[in-house]
């Protein structure tokens, strides 16, 4: 029997929600001492500068570096929204090689080195750390500055350094991997740090941007731990928010953009953000996603490795990476399952010619990303596991 157009029966819900990202606790909203939990690296750094986004960092630092109108060097593999920045504050990007595995090829970068090329810019992949001595030799063979990019990196260390102690400037996006409602981070190293006197100040975010983005993740942690029960809520109170935010007729600044927005490049990270941010236990969140890896890698490593390389000590990993020759129907999949997956990096940026890199263009279809975050519990990962071998089986 045919089914008339929008009157099928729909799919049950599923019973267990496990979100891509890491979620908002309510104790993470309580005012503590500052001195409750050390802070660790980055945010014990002199030379540290909030920002609402990362990419306002990235605009920063070519303010700071001054690479206005001068060559880069940048890896072919990034997310686009750097390359957007990049682009709109001047730079000129010169790419080189990132392999299949996502380490970027510093050999290749040498080769394709000019003698204007005024710094090279180093991105991090999912946590994992790319060779950053050979990152560091090479910047000063050329005698520029290093950009080291840590947005997808916050927490990894690089034997016993961590990610970001390499760079002269290093950039970080916060929300990637805490649950603040927003905030990206600018370090600066060495004699750049004595320049930070150059970068304007920044302007406080509206509270509809912060509040919205809080309260969804709140809700996102409801449903995690409450099933359907804490999903209806969840539905309820977001669609009552919207209203509450469009009625007020505010502004909001969302934090899921994949674009670069000149008007925000002056937003700094909200008060709340710093507030959750003091409410961290940092050696857990490494451990938990360490683990939660860990189960992934030992239940689908026969089917569905991960393409990076080995999760060496002190790597805290973003996501579990793994490659697929259908990721859109295979995210329908598992979020009909209750899994939600990440697209990683999919849309090339028209700066690139596709066929220019071939590694990075399969990377950019096939690749991923299975979450391993540290609200999830082993049960959780062992779910997320077996969904994965029931949809490849």
């Amino acid at each position: 029997m045919r089914v008339e157009t929008g009157r099928g029966e729909r799919a049950p819900a599923p019973k267990r929600m496990v979100p891509c990202m890491q979620t908002a606790w309510p104790h993470m909203l309580v005012p503590r001492p500052s001195a409750a939990v050390p802070l660790v690296f980055p945010f014990d750094q002199p030379g540290l500068r909030y920002r609402y986004f990362a990419r306002n960092a990235v605009w920063d630092a070519v303010q700071l570096l001054d690479l206005k109108g001068k060559a880069v060097l940048v890896p072919a593999y990034h997310h686009g929204v750097e390359l957007e920045t990049l682009l709109a504050a001047g730079v000129r990007p010169v790419f080189f090689r990132v392999d299949s595995q996502m380490r970027c090829d510093f050999q290749d970068a040498r080769r394709r080195a000019t003698p204007d090329v005024a710094a090279l810019y180093v991105i991090h992949y999912a946590g994992f750390a790319q060779d950053m001595d050979e990152a560091r030799h090479l910047a000063d063979e050329l005698g520029v500055p290093l950009v080291e990019d840590c947005a997808l990196a916050l927490l990894s260390r690089h034997g016993d350094k961590p990610l970001g102690s390499y760079g002269d400037i290093s950039v970080f996006c916060l929300y990637k991997t805490l649950p603040v409602p927003n905030g990206g981070a600018l370090l600066a190293r060495g004699r750049f740090r004595d320049e930070l006197h150059r970068l304007p100040e920044v302007d406080a975010p509206g509270w509809a941007s912060t509040a919205s983005h809080l309260c969804g993740s709140l809700l996102s942690n409801l449903e995690l731990r409450a099933g359907p029960m804490g999903r209806a809520m969840r539905e309820a109170i977001r669609d009552l928010g919207r209203s509450v935010v469009r009625l007020a007729r505010v502004e909001r600044v969302s934090t899921g953009t994949q674009h670069f927005d000149l008007k925000a490049v002056k937003l700094g990270m909200s008060a709340m953000s710093h507030l959750v941010l003091r409410n961290q236990d940092w050696p857990l969140i490494v451990e938990r996603r360490r683990r939660n890896y860990f189960l992934l890698y030992a239940a689908l490593r026969d089917i569905a490795p991960p393409v990076t390389a080995e999760l060496k000590p002190g790597i805290c990993p973003l996501f579990y990476p793994m490659a697929l020759p259908d990721k859109a129907a295979a995210m329908a999949r598992l979020l009909a399952r209750g899994v939600e997956t990440v697209d990683f990096w999919r849309v090339r940026h028209p700066a690139i010619q596709l066929g220019e890199f071939p590694e990075a263009d399969r990377l950019r279809e096939t690749v991923l990303e299975l979450p391993v975050h540290q609200d999830l519990s082993p049960a959780d990962a062992e779910h997320v596991a077996s969904c994965v071998r029931e949809l490849l089986s």
